[in-house]
């Protein structure tokens, strides 16, 4: 990484000689400043066509304003962070803001404005235009193009986007001068909310949030789209894991994550979530992300992973797969009652559905594995009363899926958790037993032994539809699977 071009900090009474320069730093002659400024094409982009989310993000912004007559809303992107002394983060934009433009750009606000007549809002992107080169910042600012790239003018990012664009750096103050009842998403923009800070109340703020997380309840057919993309992606990377399983065994798990990250960069834009690619004992870990644990024949592998696309819907897929392709007897004891249970669960996805009622399913099936096996005294009813075989289930059996891998994370808990199913709605199915390392309870040879299943399931008019059924899930299907996979190695 190249170092940027930082003149000597001049003491406090050299500060004129700054103004003196042409408004550069010293230490840039006249001159050179004088030839930055010219000799430069023309680069504006012109007949541009919308993005194809645009006439979504629209029909989203007007609900949103219904929702909210005659209030000020402000939607920031969020802005960059830091990961150390001068370097940052990939930027990732806020759900909230990308959900309801199709825009990710760092720095960037939305604002819908209540009109006088009190018929709906007028909607203006604040970002930041393209790089002054009058003054040098392009080329002296560390965030200047010449240093980050070139960003879109903002009669660009209005002809992509199909909402006003205006200089983000004139809202702050703009803002604190406003009147009227406004609120803002939180958590995203501190400048932001310092303008607003006497205007706001988290109660009001939260009230917003809430209505933004429910509105992404119901896919539409561009973002159902995206996310069998992203699956599509997702299994894609699961078939290049398993034909280096035997590159992993002789490095670690970071060889398989390494191997993941690879076709989501390549197809999409990130990882939707940090890859769990927990070998051995470590798949009795929910959120195993270290990755740095050793890959043994013998042993399982469970890869809880997703690729995120360009549009950020991202994929949250898991399979467990004994690495060196044939599942023991008792791995494949444990594997099938969980292919047992998310079969349950899956079947109790349809359209007016309790949302409970798939987690329900797959636990009943859990609980009875557990009872028949002698690790715990049923009746399965008492076991499933008291919640006795979350010992070892752990977790809830599924969650929204979207642009967050834990998708309308802030719902209501009666629209969500408590709410019904309706076709559109893209939800995970994922039990799992996990008898860990440590306990006594159970028969030492189950012991570090993890299993998980997990596939995206869109809810349809007449049922589901299995976006990840290109995956194998059975566990004889899964060896065969694996055994093709591994005969191409080169």
């Amino acid at each position: 990484m190249t170092d940027e071009l930082t003149p000597e900090t001049p003491d406090e009474d050299e500060q004129p000689i700054k103004q003196r320069k042409n408004g550069l730093y010293p230490g840039v002659s006249d001159e050179l400043a004088a030839s930055m400024k010219t000799g430069w094409a023309d680069t504006e982009l012109r007949d541009l066509e919308p993005i194809e989310q645009a006439p979504n993000a629209a029909r989203r912004r007007e609900a949103l304003s219904r929702r909210f007559p005659g209030e000020r809303l402000v939607i920031p992107a969020g802005n960059l962070k830091t990961r150390s002394n001068d370097t940052e983060y990939d930027f990732r934009a806020a759900t909230e803001y990308v959900h309801l433009t199709g825009d990710q750009t760092e720095d960037s606000v939305l604002v819908l404005e209540p009109r006088e007549n009190g018929e709906g809002h007028d909607a203006t992107l604040y970002r930041l235009p393209r790089s002054n080169r009058e003054n040098g910042e392009f080329w002296l600012d560390g965030m200047g193009e010449l240093w980050v790239g070139r960003r879109n003018s903002l009669a660009e990012a209005a002809a992509l986007l199909g909402v006003d664009c205006a200089d983000v750096r004139e809202l702050a103050g703009m803002l604190r001068e406003a009147t009227g009842p406004v609120r803002v998403v939180r958590g995203h923009d501190a400048g932001i909310e310092a303008a607003l800070a006497d205007k706001v109340t988290a109660e009001r703020d939260e009230e917003l949030r809430v209505y933004l997380s429910e509105a992404r309840l119901i896919k539409d057919e561009f973002e159902i789209g995206e996310l069998q993309k992203a699956v599509d992606s997702t299994v894609r990377g699961f078939e290049d894991v398993v034909k280096v399983l035997d590159k992993a065994e002789a490095t670690s798990e970071r060889y398989i994550e390494g191997t993941f990250f690879l076709r989501a960069r390549v197809e999409g834009n990130d990882v939707g979530y940090g890859s769990i690619c927990a070998a051995g004992p470590h798949a009795t870990t929910l959120h195993w992300v270290r990755n740095n644990g050793r890959v043994r024949s013998g042993d399982l592998l469970l890869l809880d992973a997703g690729v995120e696309t360009n549009t950020l819907y991202t994929a949250d897929v898991t399979r467990t797969l004994p690495i060196n392709g044939t599942y023991t007897d008792l791995q494949r004891k444990i594997y099938d009652a969980v292919y047992e249970a998310q079969e349950a669960g899956i079947a109790a996805v349809k359209p007016g559905a309790a949302f409970r009622d798939f987690h329900d399913a797959a636990q009943r099936v859990l609980a009875e594995k557990l009872v028949e096996w002698g690790l715990v005294e049923g009746p399965v009813d008492r076991v499933l009363e008291l919640g006795l075989q979350r010992r070892w289930t752990l977790h809830g059996t599924g969650h929204m899926l979207g642009l967050d891998v834990h998708d309308c994370a802030v719902a209501r808990t009666e629209t969500y958790v408590n709410g019904t199913l309706e076709a559109g709605m893209v939800l995970t199915v994922e039990p799992g037993l996990y008898f860990q390392a440590d306990d006594l309870t159970v028969p030492e040879e189950y012991r570090g032994i993890g299993v998980r299943i997990e596939d995206d399931i869109l809810v349809t008019e007449d049922g589901n539809r299995n976006l990840s059924a290109a995956l194998p899930r059975r566990s004889d299907e899964v060896e065969a699977w694996m055994a093709r996979l591994t005969a191409q190695r080169a």
